[in-house]
This record gives C-alpha cells, structure tokens and sequence, in this order.
C-alpha cells in the first residue's frame, strides 16, 4: 500500500502543473482588474506560491527580478506580521522583503482548516507608476530611499477580510495618481485572495497532506536537479568583473567556485554601495543568481526554492549588491540586475564552455513622464524598453525584445495616447545596431514621444556609453542614445538623467543592440 505521504513520479507532474496554474490564473486575472498601462498592457506584474516556511513553491512565467526574490519575501512577512484568515499583507521596503519601491508586494497567507500558522501563502508584486518621491514615477535620481518614495513597511492592508481603510489613505496621500493606485492595489488584492482561495480547493481535493507533501517534493526534485547540473561540470573557480557606466561606474566582481555539487557564487570586492538610484539589496542579488542557475536546467523543471540549496552566496554588506539602508535602490531592481546577469553568465561560461550567448543589451530603458493634463488632472507614466538580444551558438539574437530579469511587453501605442497626453512619432528597429558575427545581435528599437503639454521626466538606464560585449569572436553592439528636440529641428543628446519637455518638444530614445557571436565568415 502507498504511502499517504509519498508520491509517484506521474503524480508529482500532475501537482506541479497544477500549482504552477494557480499563479498563472492569479496574473489573468490582476490584469483584467487592473487600472494602469504598465500593468495592465505591459504585464509588469508576477505571482507566486510560498511554502509553509515560507520559500517559493511555484511560480508563473512572469518576471525573473521579481520572482527571484519571492525566495525571501514571505520569510521576512512570516517573521514579522502575526497573521490571521482572510488578512493581507503589504509591503515594498527593499529590506524587508520588497525589491525597489514601485514594486508593491499584496502577500495573502492561506491557513488550513484548524491551522495555527498560516500552511502556504500566495505573493503578487506589481510596479505601480507612481509612489511619490521628488519626481513622478519614482525613479528618478535620488540620495537616499526617501528621496525615491514612500516605503511601506510590512503591514496588514486587510484584517480578517475587512480593508484597512486608514492605511490605504495613508498610501494614497503619498502618492500623484491616487485613483489609480487605488485600482492597481484592489486588483492586487482580488488576485491575492482568488490565489488563496485556489490553493484551498486543491487541498481540499487533494488531501491537505498530499498537497504539503507535493510541494516538499517538488522543491527537493529541484534541487536534486541542480546538484546533478553541478556534477556534471569540473571543479574549479572561475572569475569576472565588469564596470556599469551609470552614475559613479563602480564595479561588480565575482568568484564562483565549484566542488562536487554546491556552488559558491562570492561578490567580496565588489564596490561600495554609492549615493545614486543603482544600489541593490540582497532579494535582487539571490535573483540573479537563482535566474542565471535556471538557465542552464531543465526547461521542465520546477521553479522554486530548491534550486538555491546547492548554492552559497557570499554577498558583503555594505557592498553595492547589499546596500544598506537608506541607499537610493530604484535602478538596482532594473539596471543593476540585467548587468549582474552578465557577469554572472561570463563566469559561469567557464563550466557551462559553449553555451553562453553574447551580451544582451544589459538595460531596461526606464521612462518615466508626469505632470497635469489640460484639464488639470495629473498623470504619471512608466515604461521600460526593449532592445537587442545577444546571438548565441545556435542562432542570431532576437530584436525590440525585454530580455533577462525582465519579462515586460511594450505598452501599445493606442494605450499610451489614451493614457498620457503624448504623441508617438516613430516606433521602429534600430537598424545595425546588433553586433556582427557569425550570428548576429538582435537590433534595438527607437521610440519618439512628442509632449502636448509640459511635462517633466526621467531616464533611468545604463548602457549608453559601453555597448553589450560580442561573444566567440563577435562585434559588440551598439550602446543607447537618448535626445531631446526642442521646438524646431535641432536636437541635442540628453547628458542628465531627468528633464523637461514642454509642448511639441520631442524624446527619442534608441536603445541598445546585442552582442554577435562568432567571427563573422
């Protein structure tokens, strides 16, 4: 007679897809409910399932830099927040289970018939397009944590069901674009509690028992997976460096050593935190880790916690991939991410000898736009951009694509016009801007915003003076430009990170092209 505790391979196949589904119905449906383009259109948003001790159980094919961090989140909520049915939990401090500020985390605990302690929880993050701070959208240049926006700390947003008005006025008064916040953070919570609520119908048709047991096999098949990738690969060390050419250009180091099947991933020398919005914490670090490691598994696989537990990470505080309280981290989440994956893949290409691609373009292109419409109402706009995709042995890389830690869409052009008084003047490839090769880079893009009433904004991004490295022999992309036309004809590229535009005045951002790889024949 089976064990009512042990599960059969095929079982185990049916409880990983059904688990992975309830994250993916929680997405369908936050974006239906949703009230902002950078949720609703360019699905800035990802879903997640927490283990009773509160590690990742299962994920939805959202966005890398988002879920990596989910490994910790509930940990910290867990620790901190008593908790009882039917309550939500908020928070976006980037040291107590958030990420940057804009990410704001709707944590609903899912407690079992009879339960003391919450036995699984359900995570949704959505950027929001607004969280105050000195400049609208939130990512603009700041010193410290409080010139970004409002930090929410982690507190209870619903009480056994009931919404705790007080704090979401409290959260609306700190912020530009309230009625939208307003309906972002009702999705958020729709979708939060229709997670819960789901994962309650499956252990009820599962047998609570078997469902706990599900998931502790599934973490453990991961990281028995991932100690037989490390197997597989020669002991040794390998190294990396590289300079971001964002404020201050620090440097990011790492040694990466492998015995047996564990993994230690070490940023000892990596550069101090500085004062400049490109700091990040260690949920964005474990991240990249976990999403460079996941590259090189099993497309099938489960994604969750277990794919950490053959790893070390040695990350030093104080350093800018810990940065401690109250460093600036808006642009860690999005900038410093996508550079930290390449220096990781450049020294993980020492055991894995072939199977990296070349460079992508190592950026999100962060904008931000606000200011009042006509009629007097305010807005604020985010969105971040696509670019060249590095080629790789098998193939040239794709173009106008988000690549690595994000995984958002382009917000459409019908859905900007509508949102924001704007005007999109051009909207296409940039051409030759992909490294040559035997495969070439993918291509960037070049998008034109024309204003039709002043407004401030915002560039957040890296990669404009040092371009995505070619791989095997490849050419180097080309590195972004940014330019503002004002009036007339005659533009100039934009030096600063933020700045003005008044009507008619146009932004046209170009953004990176990919690696190339291989020698061009």
């Amino acid at each position: 007679m089976k064990s009512r505790s042990r599960l059969d391979a095929v079982e185990l196949q049916v409880f990983h897809h059904l688990l992975a589904s309830i994250p993916e119905e929680m997405g369908t449906a936050l974006r239906a409910a949703a009230f902002s383009p950078n949720i609703k259109e360019r699905l800035d948003f990802s879903c997640a399932i927490t283990a009773p001790d509160g590690s990742m159980a299962a994920q939805a094919s959202h966005i890398p830099v988002h879920l990596g961090s989910a490994h910790i989140t509930a940990r910290h909520l867990l620790r901190e927040v008593p908790m009882e049915p039917g309550d939500l939990v908020l928070v976006n401090d980037p040291w107590r289970g958030g990420t940057h500020l804009p990410d704001v985390t709707v944590f609903a605990p899912v407690f079992l018939p009879r339960a003391k302690r919450p036995s699984f929880g359900v995570i949704v993050r959505a950027h929001h397009a607004d969280l105050g701070g000195a400049t609208p959208g939130s990512m603009g240049p700041a010193q410290d944590v409080h010139g970004e926006g409002l930090v929410i700390p982690p507190v209870r947003f619903h009480r056994r069901g009931v919404v705790d008005e007080d704090l979401l006025a409290m959260v609306l008064a700190n912020t530009r674009t309230p009625e939208e916040r307003r309906g972002d953070l009702i999705a958020q919570a729709a979708a939060a509690t229709l997670g819960r609520e789901r994962l309650l119908d499956l252990a009820k048709a599962r047998g609570a028992t078997r469902l706990q047991a599900a998931i502790t096999a599934l973490q453990a098949h991961a990281a028995s997976a991932t100690r037989a990738l490390l197997r597989s690969w020669p002991d040794g060390s390998a190294r990396a460096a590289l300079s971001m050419d964002g404020p201050g250009t620090p440097t990011l180091r790492v040694r990466i050593e492998k015995r047996g099947d564990r993994l230690t991933v070490d940023f000892t020398g990596t550069d101090a935190e500085v004062a400049q919005p490109i700091n990040a914490n260690e949920a964005i670090t474990l991240s990249c880790v976990f999403y460079a490691v996941r590259l090189l598994l099993g497309r099938d696989l489960p994604t969750n916690s277990g794919v950490l537990e053959p790893i070390e990470v040695v990350l030093p505080e104080g350093c800018l991939l810990n940065a401690r309280r109250p460093s600036p981290v808006a642009g860690g989440n999005v900038e410093t991410s996508q550079r930290l994956v390449d220096l990781l893949l450049a020294a993980l290409a020492h055991f894995a000898p072939g199977r990296m691609p070349a460079a992508s373009q190592g950026t999100m292109n962060n904008v931000t736009l606000g200011g009042r419409r006509a009629d007097g109402s305010p807005f604020t706009f985010y969105e971040t951009l696509g670019g060249g995709v590095g080629a790789g042995p098998t193939g040239a890389g794709e173009s106008g694509l988000h690549s690595h830690m994000t995984n958002t869409l382009n917000t459409p052009i019908e859905a900007l016009e509508h949102a924001i008084p704007v005007l999109l003047r051009r909207y296409a490839l940039r051409e030759g801007s992909g490294g040559a090769g035997q495969y070439r880079g993918g291509e960037g893009l070049v998008r034109e915003f024309e204003a039709r009433v002043p407004m401030v904004g915002a560039i957040l991004a890296t990669r404009r003076h040092e371009a995505a490295s070619g791989a095997q022999g490849g050419d180097p992309g080309a590195p972004a430009q940014d330019r503002l036309t004002r009036g007339g004809d005659e533009s100039e590229v934009l030096s600063g990170t933020s700045f003005s535009l008044a009507a008619g005045d146009r932004l046209t951002i170009a953004t990176p092209g990919g690696g190339g790889f291989g020698r061009t024949r």
